[in-house]
Order: structure tokens, then C-alpha cells, then sequence
């Protein structure tokens, strides 16, 4: 129901939430931003924790390093990759569009389905190589 001035009649909402159905674009569009924001904010937070803790000094880095090596630090280590690397390859799947490319409803959906493939098999590789190093 939409809100209106006293006396004016009623229109309907955007009809968008009513003729649009779920598909891999929607769900993939939805979260670039949800996980732009979390690298916005997580990230960041965790950067300047990171940052403090190294400007205060090695007593304060090494409790860091404690707690970033702990199962729960690496937990949250993972999370925030595999939250980056999704934003990038979706990110890049923005771009596409953003050239006018692939705009057809087929691949559209094809390439949405791959953004957390990538973004998986991405974060698997990097944490691969940090732990395999």
C-alpha cells in the first residue's frame, strides 16, 4: 500500500517485487553489494585491528597473531577471502555488463551460477598456497 498526501488517491507500489521472479542474476546482483559492503566493513575494521595492533607493538602483534591463528581467527581469515574474492569475480561480471555484454537471459544466468565457483575454487587456491607454502 502507498502512502499519500490527505485526500489524494492511492497508487500501487513499483510493480517490480510483484513480476520479477528469483534467478541466479538477482541473487548474484544482490550479493555484490551485500558483499561489498562486508569488505567495507569487515575489512576495514579488521585492517585497522591489524594496523593498531602493529603499531602498538610486538606484545600486542603476537596476541594478534594468537588470535588470528586461532581456529575462530582463521574462520574469520576465510571468511573475509572468500567474501573478497566473490565481490571481484562479481565484480568483473558487472563489468561485463557495464560493456553491454551479456545481457541475454541464458547467459546471463550461466555466468551468475559461475561467480561462486570461481569465488570458491579463488579462495581455495589462495589458502592453498598459504598453507602449502
Amino acid at each position: 500500500m502507498a502512502h499519500n498526501a490527505p485526500g489524494r488517491k492511492a497508487r500501487p507500489l513499483s510493480p517490480h517485487l510483484q513480476i520479477w521472479r528469483w534467478g541466479p542474476a538477482m541473487f548474484i546482483s544482490i550479493m555484490h553489494r551485500a558483499t561489498g559492503n562486508a569488505l567495507a566493513v569487515g575489512g576495514i575494521v579488521l585492517l585497522l585491528v591489524w594496523l593498531g595492533a602493529l603499531a602498538a607493538g610486538p606484545d600486542v602483534y603476537a596476541l594478534f597473531q594468537l588470535i588470528a591463528g586461532s581456529p575462530v581467527g582463521l574462520v574469520v581469515l576465510f571468511g573475509i577471502s572468500l567474501v573478497y574474492f566473490w565481490h571481484l569475480v562479481s565484480g568483473i561480471r558487472h563489468f561485463i555488463l557495464d560493456i553491454g555484454a551479456g545481457f541475454e537471459v541464458k547467459g546471463n544466468n550461466f555466468w551468475s551460477a559461475l561467480v561462486p565457483v570461481f569465488a570458491i575454487l579463488l579462495t581455495a587456491a589462495f589458502w592453498a598456497a598459504i598453507l602449502l607454502r
